[in-house]
């Protein structure tokens, strides 16, 4: 098990980075995708090489001991300065280039310190969980941690103060996206916090080590994936939205498709259904076929019939316009169809042939149709009329 939630936390951000990297190849030059796919590689890559079976291996190849920690230090370092720089361009401002590059020479010259760093100290013995508390004392090593250390700690916080007092400004999706990436970086804070109590308990000749290796690990593993949520929920939030709704339309148009199924199956009126398609795409389906009867049936409709049914409505409804006109449009399709099936041959082009061109239902308007279909009483008479009438003709 050592090492298994590394690598399915690096598989779960990687695959992110994955269905991120289309869009990235369509719009290079965005740079907030670019910080976003930037953020994601780099928390998947800290995982990976965070993992002890990782660890090893780095060590093991290279022939350097503990070669691994600067490697996941610089991996964590610049996952932090990511994050941040992401918050920069996505809050955005006539400085934002500017801000980006002072933080990027910033955390450029943290890595470089890094690496200076371990090349001057010397760490013979391989530590893989412990490292941090193990060589808290040895010299150039120790800056090394307590450098990568503070860089982390000080983004963590800048990009949680950033993100949660904007999140007061705006609403919906964004508000928590940035609420949650506030959480996240809170958590990404306390990795920092207990890292350096234990470091500093050593300092002071106290053996805290348990604290860095258990509760920073697990603060780490909570806060990089809380902070890729909070990334990702503006993001996702709106287009989940759009096919709840997309959902919800198709299905209240339901009983306005099946009034109409007898006339869009003999005259072969409805385009092929899509398969394995978005709700949007089968709710365009939905309304195109519905248009598709519409037109056909526009020679029947009777303008009387609307007018009067129209009339009933704004009465029945307390003068409200657009449902009036909902119950009035379900009444004149349903009579429509109940004469269209007496009919063997093409319809003629009568006299309220154009008269659907000039009122075509709109996309909220069909669906206040088949909400009338199936409640409206002056639906279900019209319904009763129309085929009593077409029975006797």
């Amino acid at each position: 098990m050592s090492g298994l939630i590394n690598y399915v936390s690096c598989g779960v951000l990687w695959l992110g980075l994955v269905v991120k990297a289309p869009d990235l190849m369509r719009h290079r030059s965005d740079p907030y995708l670019r910080a976003i796919c930037v953020v994601l590689g780099l928390a998947g890559a800290c995982f990976f090489l965070g993992a002890p079976p990782t660890v090893g291996a780095v060590n093991r190849i290279s022939g350097v001991p503990n070669l691994a920690a600067p490697l996941t230090y610089a991996s964590i370092t610049a996952y932090s300065a990511a994050a941040l720089i992401l918050i920069v361009y996505w809050r955005g401002g006539p400085h934002v280039h500017r801000t980006t590059r002072r933080w990027v020479v910033a955390y450029a010259c943290v890595l470089v310190g890094i690496a200076g760093t371990f090349a001057l100290g010397d760490a013979p013995v391989e530590r893989r969980t412990d490292l941090d508390t193990y060589y808290a004392t040895t010299p150039f090593i120790a800056e090394m941690i307590v450098l990568y250390l503070a860089g982390h700690l000080v983004a963590a916080v800048v990009t949680m103060v950033s993100s949660l007092s904007w999140a007061r400004h705006v609403r919906g999706w964004l508000r928590a996206g940035l609420v949650t990436l506030g959480i996240g970086t809170l958590c990404n804070a306390g990795y920092s916090v207990t890292k350096l109590a234990a470091v500093a308990a050593r300092w002071s000749g106290r053996d805290w080590s348990g604290l860095g290796t258990t509760v920073s690990t697990a603060a780490a593993g909570l806060g990089a994936l809380t902070t890729v949520t909070g990334i990702l929920i503006p993001l996702l939030g709106p287009r989940l939205t759009q096919w709840h709704s997309s959902r919800r339309a198709y299905a209240r148009l339901e009983p306005l498709e099946r009034e109409l199924d007898d006339v869009l199956t003999r005259r072969a009126l409805r385009l092929p259904r899509p398969r394995w398609s978005s709700p949007t795409t089968r709710l365009i389906w939905r309304r195109t076929s519905i248009h598709n009867a519409l037109g056909h049936l526009d020679a029947l409709f009777d303008r009387g019939l609307y007018d009067r049914t129209r009339e009933a409505a704004l009465a029945d409804t307390g003068g409200d316009p657009e449902q009036a006109e909902a119950v009035a449009w379900a009444a004149v399709i349903t009579v429509a169809v109940r004469e269209e099936e007496h009919r063997a041959g093409p319809l003629a082009q009568a006299a309220g042939t154009g008269w659907i061109a000039d009122r075509t239902p709109g996309p909220d308007a069909l669906v206040r149709i088949a909400d009338a279909l199936a409640s409206s009483p002056l639906v279900a008479a019209a319904r009763v009329c129309g085929a009593t009438t077409s029975g006797s003709a």
